[in-house]
C-alpha cells in the first residue's frame, strides 16, 4: 500500500532523457513531489541547503564533481537512489549506504523494486525516530572521572582548548579531554561549526552578524574559514 505522505525528491543527472525517464516514472506511481531537476552534483549541493528532500535520484558520472564524490562531501545526505549507466561502480555505491543501484535503460519494474525498498527504509526509519523521541537525546563524556550525560538540546556551545573541551549548558559547564572535531561527528546538524574552537547549538541562537553570533549572551567568532558555509546555514534557521 502507497504511504500517505508525499516525499520530497530531486533528480540529478546530465541527460536530459534520462531525467524524462525518471520523472515519467514517478508521475506515473505517484507519492512523489519533485522538488528540482539539476543537471549537476554542484547545483543539487546548493538545493539541499535550502531544502528538506528524502531522496535523490542521482548520476554517477557528470562534469566536475561526480555522483560518488558527491555523496561523500554530504555530512548529512537524504536517501539516495543511483542510476547510472556504469556497473562497476556498484561497490562504492552501496558502501556509501545507497538504497539501491539502478543501470540505464531502467525498467519501470526495476524501478519500482527501487521505491519499494526506498519505503520501507523510510518506514524503518520512522519508527526509530519515533521510539528516540520519547527520550531526549544525549550524548556521554568522561569528565573528573566521572561518565557524564548531556542533552543535546542543553548544550550552547561547545569551546576547544587544545586537548580538551568545555561544553556549555545553561546549567552547568562539562570540561572532558577530548579533541572539538571528535565530538562535532557525534552530533546532529542542529549543531554548527563557527571556527576552530567553537560549535555552537543553532536552537541557542539569538542574534548573528558577519563576523559573531550571540550565544545565551557570548559572542562567538565566525572565522573567515567557516563564514561562507556558516551564513548559509544561517539563512536556513
Amino acid at each position: 500500500m502507497m504511504p500517505e505522505a508525499t516525499r520530497k525528491c530531486i533528480i540529478v543527472d546530465d541527460e536530459p532523457i534520462a531525467i524524462r525517464v525518471i520523472r515519467g516514472y514517478l508521475l506515473q506511481m505517484g507519492g512523489f513531489e519533485i522538488v528540482a531537476e539539476c543537471r549537476t552534483a554542484t547545483e543539487a549541493f546548493q538545493l539541499l541547503r535550502s531544502h528538506s528532500i528524502d531522496l535523490i535520484f542521482l548520476d554517477i558520472q557528470m562534469p566536475k564533481l561526480t555522483g560518488l564524490d558527491f555523496l561523500k562531501a554530504l555530512q548529512h545526505r537524504p536517501k539516495v537512489i543511483l542510476v547510472t549507466a556504469y556497473r562497476e561502480y556498484a561497490i562504492d555505491g552501496f558502501d556509501l549506504d545507497v538504497v539501491d543501484y539502478l543501470l540505464k535503460p531502467v525498467s519501470l519494474e526495476r524501478f519500482m523494486k527501487a521505491i519499494d525498498k526506498f519505503y520501507q527504509l523510510m518506514e524503518v526509519n520512522t519508527k526509530v525516530h519515533t521510539a528516540a523521541t520519547q527520550v531526549p537525546a544525549s550524548i556521554l563524556v568522561k569528565s573528573d572521572r566521572k561518565t557524564v550525560k548531556i542533552v543535546l538540546d542543553d548544550i550552547l556551545y561547545i569551546e576547544s582548548y587544545s586537548d580538551y573541551i568545555k561544553i556549555f549548558t545553561a546549567d552547568e559547564t562539562i570540561i572532558t579531554k577530548e579533541r572539538i572535531s571528535h565530538i562535532e561527528e557525534s552530533l546532529p546538524g542542529s549543531f554548527i561549526r563557527t571556527h576552530r574552537s567553537f560549535v555552537i547549538n543553532s536552537a541557542q541562537i539569538k542574534s548573528f552578524t558577519n563576523e559573531h553570533v550571540n550565544v545565551a549572551g557570548k559572542e562567538i567568532p565566525i572565522s573567515r574559514s567557516y563564514k561562507e558555509e556558516v551564513l548559509l546555514r544561517f539563512q536556513s534557521l
